[in-house]
Parts: C-alpha cells; structure tokens; sequence
C-alpha cells in the first residue's frame, strides 16, 4: 500500500489525495504534524532522492527559522531540521515502495 505524507489542511496534499482516490489507488495518509517523520524514514527518503527537494524552503517554518538554521544547510542538518520540524517537508510525498515522489502537479506518474 502507498504512503501519502503531508499535513491535512494543506492544498496541494488535499489534490494529491483526491487524484489518488479518484484513481482507486488505496494509501494510508500519514500528517507529518502530528504523526512527525523519524530520523529513520527521513534517512530512507534521502537515500531515494535528493534532500534539496525534500526541504521546502518557501515554507512558512522556513521563514521563521533563525537565519543561522538557514545557512550552510547539509544533508545532516537538512535531515535534524526535518526531524525537528516535519512541516518543512515538501508536500505531499508519495512512497509507493519501489518510487518516492515529492511534490504533486496534477498528476502522479505510477
């Protein structure tokens, strides 16, 4: 079964899982608000792609950040600034087991 992350009142995640339900395709939703990410599966997601893309800068926890959190970002740091606060995750990320998609722009490409 996929994995659908994201926060429940945002958006983009609220297309994404409309598409995945109007497609028939079963996901369990986990809200990184509430249920947050561990280090662990935030360790898995940059092993499958790159943290840059994870990390969502435009976000409003960005822009509250403390500037030194904000600069010189490493995969470490990127990693403790997701576990910290999962709401800079780009949403919605879709595991599907075998491909891990960020971002949702209208269609999934399964």
């Amino acid at each position: 079964m996929f994995t659908l992350y994201g926060i429940k009142n945002c958006d983009t995640v609220k297309k994404a899982r409309l598409w995945l339900e109007q497609h028939g395709i079963a996901y369990q939703f986990h809200d990184v608000r509430v249920d947050g990410l561990t280090l662990e599966r935030l360790q898995d997601f940059t092993a499958r792609v790159d943290w840059q893309c994870l990390l969502n800068r435009s976000s409003t926890t960005w822009r509250q950040l403390p500037p030194e959190q904000k600069t010189d970002v490493t995969l470490e740091k990127a990693v403790q600034l997701l576990h910290d606060n999962p709401t800079l995750l780009k949403r919605p990320v879709l595991d599907t087991g075998e491909q891990l998609i960020v971002g949702f722009k209208g269609e999934y490409l399964l």
